[in-house]
């Protein structure tokens, strides 16, 4: 068997397509989605993040600002500036850049984002939205895993998933997928530790890995004949990218698989303009 491959790119290009109407309707009426970035000093990874934000945003006639601030930047001061664009009637959305400097306390700065603002879904109350089942806006690298779950045309009613790491991403991940019904064990680094990761593999009829400790983590031979493998991790290795999963020998036995990169990936940042026009909208209602 030889897997087939979940690719990001032509689900994000159809869901811009989507959204590209939707903006247009908005524009009609005088009103042009715009998301603010917010980055704290310098990073490298969030600057490739910010470059695919502006340019997709720009392509899409989403309106989009980043705000530079210095990495001496107190918590008071970032802060008082994130409450500023909460005030601001012309952002819609609102992300700030991870990771932050060290001196500085993320969780605490993102649930000070409004929550009709909060486009990345990570703030304590968009969080607590997930969990009570009744959110507007959805994280978007959990919302991407979804999308590619809802393009294979899979119920997941009943299925087997194992879901390996419950982090940032895992936890709303997990509580996204439970709408569905599926059967869903949680595992992580501690259940590789115990030695009982493979067990717990090898009966998922979905597996889905978000724990980005170690390339090859998950070894191909234990992923279930016609199984769904959607490797979230992105994993150095010298120049190139790894996940959690051995691909090759694993997408001898899965029925659909995500390619590392080119699975998740591309998705992230079309879910991030599908909240800020999600955001623009129900600004409007309030």
């Amino acid at each position: 068997m030889a897997a087939e491959l979940l690719k990001g790119k032509p689900l994000a290009d159809a869901i811009k397509a989507e959204l590209s109407k939707e903006i247009e309707r908005l524009k009609v009426a005088s009103i042009t989605p715009s998301l603010a970035s917010v980055q704290v000093g310098a990073n490298e990874a969030s600057a490739v993040y910010i470059g695919s934000q502006r340019k997709q945003c720009e392509a899409m006639g989403i309106s989009y600002q980043l705000h530079e601030l210095p990495d001496t930047t107190s918590q008071a001061d970032l802060h008082s500036f994130l409450e500023r664009l909460n005030s601001d009637s012309a952002v819609n959305g609102i992300i700030l850049q991870l990771p932050l400097p060290p001196s500085l306390d993320a969780r605490a700065a993102q649930g000070i984002i409004s929550l009709r603002k909060d486009v990345d879904c990570l703030s304590p109350a968009s969080l607590g939205m997930v969990l009570m089942g009744q959110a507007r806006l959805a994280p978007c690298t959990p919302s991407s895993v979804l999308e590619l779950i809802k393009s294979t045309g899979v119920d997941l009613r009943g299925k087997e998933i194992t879901l390996v790491g419950y982090g940032a991403v895992g936890r709303p991940l997990a509580m996204l997928l439970l709408r569905d019904y599926p059967t869903l064990t949680l595992c992580d680094i501690g259940t590789s530790e115990r030695g009982h990761l493979e067990e717990h593999v090898r009966r998922a009829e979905v597996l889905i890995t978000v724990i980005g400790a170690k390339p090859g983590l998950i070894k191909g031979a234990w992923v279930r004949e016609g199984a769904m493998v959607i490797d979230v991790s992105i994993i150095r290795v010298g120049e190139g990218i790894k996940g959690d999963v051995e691909f090759e020998p694993a997408a001898e036995r899965a029925a659909f698989i995500t390619p590392v990169p080119g699975g998740v990936g591309p998705l992230t940042v079309a879910m991030l303009l599908r909240n800020t026009v999600e955001a623009t909208k129900w600004q409007r209602e309030a």
